[in-house]
């Protein structure tokens, strides 16, 4: 089930078929490894409650990961509609709905560094550890776990801002500058003149906060293994 929504692999580009062969051939790969698993018949309630609880942890954990993708995604919306360029939308291939060009560029990024790091190998090998942390029947859904989820709704937004802030303040500045321009010679025309140039201003402030991107990706996907981590009782 993490196939099919964790970052990367979990993505529409990637074919169901060819996610079920990874899953099969993962599956094999991981079960030597695995400790003693209980006997318990395959064709009971106690078997489908025990399918029904790995599902769910690789739902959550899955889940959780994407938000931390999302984190650039939102970063880079707030500077595209700050910079005039939220109309510049197109269809995003991972997720299947309408991104600012802005936001499939860091997206693109993220997932790039994230694999050239192995970051998808760390995910499998949380999820294996997690037998030995949580064996199959131990684990129990609790109203701490969904509140976990909660914050991390609310420090996907908080992160993103943060990440964002060096070129949302900048193009503040510029923007009350051509205030002020406006109201000492109201016969110029702000708007012609205002939009290309907040346009190339925010591009290069893009391509200057591209030298903090490493340090900041590094933090934002701690965090996120530190959730998902917590979650599977490895912390």
């Amino acid at each position: 089930m993490m196939f099919m929504v964790m970052p990367v692999i979990g993505s529409r580009m990637v074919s169901p078929r060819l996610r079920l062969v990874l899953a099969f051939l993962t599956t094999l790969l991981v079960v030597p490894l695995l400790p003693a698993l209980p006997q318990v018949p395959a064709l009971s309630l106690t078997s489908l409650v025990y399918i029904a609880q790995e599902l769910a942890i690789a739902l959550l954990v899955g889940f959780t990961m994407q938000i931390v993708f999302q984190v650039f995604v939102l970063s880079g919306q707030f500077m595209a509609m700050k910079m005039g360029l939220g109309f510049a939308s197109m269809n995003d291939p991972t997720n299947g709905v309408q991104t600012t060009a802005l936001s499939q560029f860091f997206l693109l990024l993220t997932t790039l560094i994230f694999v050239s790091v192995n970051g998808h190998i760390l995910l499998l090998e949380l999820l294996v550890r997690s037998f030995n942390s949580l064996p199959p029947g131990e684990w129990q859904l609790n109203i701490n776990l969904f509140y976990e989820i909660a914050l991390m709704g609310s420090w996907l937004f908080s992160a993103a801002l943060v990440f964002a802030l060096p070129v949302l303040t900048s193009l503040l500045f510029v923007n009350i500058a051509f205030g002020i321009m406006s109201r000492a010679a109201p016969q110029l025309n702000i708007f012609a003149v205002g939009f290309p140039f907040t346009l190339i201003v925010g591009l290069i402030l893009v391509w200057l906060s591209l030298t903090s991107f490493l340090p900041t990706f590094e933090s934002i996907m701690e965090h996120g293994f530190t959730v998902a981590a917590g979650m599977l009782g490895l912390e």
